[in-house]
């Protein structure tokens, strides 16, 4: 891509682009669906053609949600499911410690429950227990009278545990997580990345896929004659809890994934469940919640339960009816959140350290390690390796001469099949994950070999730029910045992954005001003065310390070039444009 502005390397090492796109499709986009200019050409830019633009901009679950009976076993889950239900089991939810397993433990819960059966559950402890089904927590379930076990966000390589339920309790699978090897032999096993799965889901989290269970074992219940004397439940109001799985586990935005979030944002907007009612006031205030609300809002959050805490804390948050209960978990998971925070940071320097010296030497994928990184922060400080040195990133820490580490990738290259496939050949005691995630466990003597194999694996990741790139859609002016302009963005969200926020670049932008802001500091408010002399409120969040922080920070210094996501700030029923910065460049 073209440099934009001449910005080679910004105060965060970044390279400067502008995105491009087709101009003759934008035009044609904007005349026929009679769009703004503006908006033609972003969707253009995007690959949105005339036939999918008006599903893209207003995604209905009407129009975009598929049969679940595409899925490999998904019609005989649903009779299992529905068995239970008519017979009023007691039912145990095996879910993963992270967003996507609370959201859809809590969902298939919450189903089951609403339906008259018994339901238990259980998250694993990351350290304790580590990841998936293990034959100890599935004793006790069994234990305690559970016939049947669902497993959400896991399970789908668990074969050897599960086979501790065998004339026991019957097991259904719901996951999403890539697998190489054949399924487990249980009653179903739900994956749209099974490799004998054809039913195109791939890009479902797995709370995507424990929804698409419910409207199967809905409809399946309702064949029976079981809705005949009581009322169907509204699954509609599920949604928010898959809408921040479908965010927070980084998944692609197109197709079901972009009604699934926008609709869920509709659920979460009413402020109907407690849980997520208590996070939001302590963690965003009183504004209307959006993609970014769900990512680094709630997230972060409920995530931190299951990496430093009480590994179950986030799914009962999310299953809580009661408001005073609700808001004394939220808080503690607030203070859980900060503390993860603490130790993130004291694992970050070292890992950026270690990680620009394996860049400097050439290697393809970057692996850092050391004793005693906490298990629970390593996938973030991964995911900021990446993000600096557009490599995929694995970072381990040591314990008792075992290695338990996380990893994430950049778009292209698939970290889920290089982990399974180090696993396959015996290097991993533990592994899984998907394109742009993983986890694993190995002995702390194996990770240079692991090492070897990833460069392996990821070979094409050598011809990616040292530094990463932030791709711009085209430069503003403060004027210009206005909230009409704001609006017309907006109509493209929800935004993430496969739909990425437009960028936009402010050049030669002088800093009026600037100053630390909210209860942690961490988040710096600017005014910006233009060239034309106009004026623009901007904001930049985690920018604790930092070259982007002290550029924001040296008020009456030279001209800076700032990019950032323009967005509509909406308090006391008035609009404003402001800039959410991401990065900024020195200029002269």
């Amino acid at each position: 891509m073209q440099t934009a502005l001449g910005i080679e390397r910004s105060v965060t090492g970044r390279r400067w682009v502008w995105r491009g796109g087709d101009e003759r499709l934008g035009a044609m986009l904007a005349q026929r669906l009679s769009l703004p200019e503006l908006v033609g050409r972003l969707l253009a830019a995007r690959g949105i053609g005339v036939d999918a633009a008006a599903d893209f901009l207003a995604p209905t679950l009407r129009s975009l949600l598929p049969d679940p009976s595409i899925m490999l076993d998904m019609d005989a889950a649903a009779a299992r499911l529905a068995d239970a239900v008519e017979r009023g089991e007691h039912v145990a939810v095996f879910a993963d410690y992270d967003v996507d397993g609370a959201c859809s433990g809590a969902l298939m819960v919450e189903v089951l429950r609403g339906l008259g059966c018994a339901v238990t559950h259980h998250v694993p402890d990351r350290i304790a227990e580590g990841y998936g089904p293990n034959a100890p927590a599935l004793e006790r379930l069994m234990g305690g009278g559970a016939t049947l076990i669902v497993c959400v966000d896991c399970g789908i390589a668990a074969q050897d545990a599960l086979a501790v339920a065998e004339g026991r309790a019957e097991v259904v699978v719901l996951d999403h997580h890539k697998t190489e090897g054949p399924a487990p032999r249980i009653r179903a096993a739900v994956n749209p990345n099974r490799l004998d799965c054809t039913s195109g889901l791939r890009q479902l989290c797995a709370a995507g896929v424990a929804f698409l269970a419910a409207v199967a074992l809905q409809r399946e219940l309702r064949r029976r004659g079981f809705f005949a004397t009581r009322p169907e439940p509204d699954l509609k109001r599920l949604l928010d809890l898959v809408a921040l799985a479908t965010i927070c586990d980084v998944v692609p935005l197109s197709g079901v994934n972009r009604a699934f979030v926008q609709q869920g944002l509709r659920v979460l907007a009413g402020r109907g469940r407690a849980g997520l009612n208590a996070l939001l006031d302590i963690a965003a205030g009183r504004d209307a919640p959006t993609a970014f609300t769900l990512g680094y809002a709630l997230g972060p959050r409920i995530n931190a339960g299951g990496r430093i805490s009480v590994p179950d804390l986030g799914l009962r948050l999310l299953l809580e009816a009661d408001a005073v209960e609700a808001r004394a978990m939220a808080e503690r998971l607030d203070a859980v959140n900060r503390r993860r925070q603490e130790v993130e940071a004291g694992v970050l320097a070292a890992a950026m350290e270690a990680g620009q010296r394996q860049l400097d030497v050439g290697h393809a994928a970057l692996l850092v390690s050391d004793e005693g990184w906490h298990p629970g922060v390593v996938g973030i400080v991964a995911g900021r390796l990446r993000e600096r040195f557009n490599r995929p990133a694995c970072v381990a820490g040591v314990e008792g001469g075992t290695a338990k580490g996380s990893g994430r990738s950049v778009p292209g290259l698939d970290l889920g099949s290089a982990v399974i496939a180090a696993r396959q050949i015996g290097l991993l005691s533990a592994g899984g994950g998907h394109a742009m995630a993983a986890g694993f466990t190995l002995p702390a003597d194996a990770l240079p070999r692991l090492h070897e194999h990833l460069n392996e694996r990821l070979e094409a990741a050598r011809a990616l730029p040292s530094v990463a790139e932030l791709a711009l859609e085209g430069a503003l002016h403060p004027r210009g910045a206005t909230p009409e302009l704001a609006g017309q963005v907006e109509r493209l969200s929800p935004f993430g992954p496969a739909n990425e926020e437009p960028a936009f670049a402010i050049a030669r932008a002088r800093v009026v005001r600037s100053s630390r802001v909210g209860r942690e500091g961490t988040t710096i408010r600017v005014f910006l003065e233009g060239e034309d002399g106009g004026r623009l409120k901007a904001i930049c969040f985690r920018a604790k310390e930092g070259p982007l922080a002290d550029a924001l920070l040296a008020q009456g210094g030279g001209p800076l070039a700032i990019a950032g996501y323009l967005r509509v700030d909406r308090w006391n029923d008035q609009e404003a444009a402001c800039l959410h910065i991401l990065d900024a460049a020195r200029e002269v």
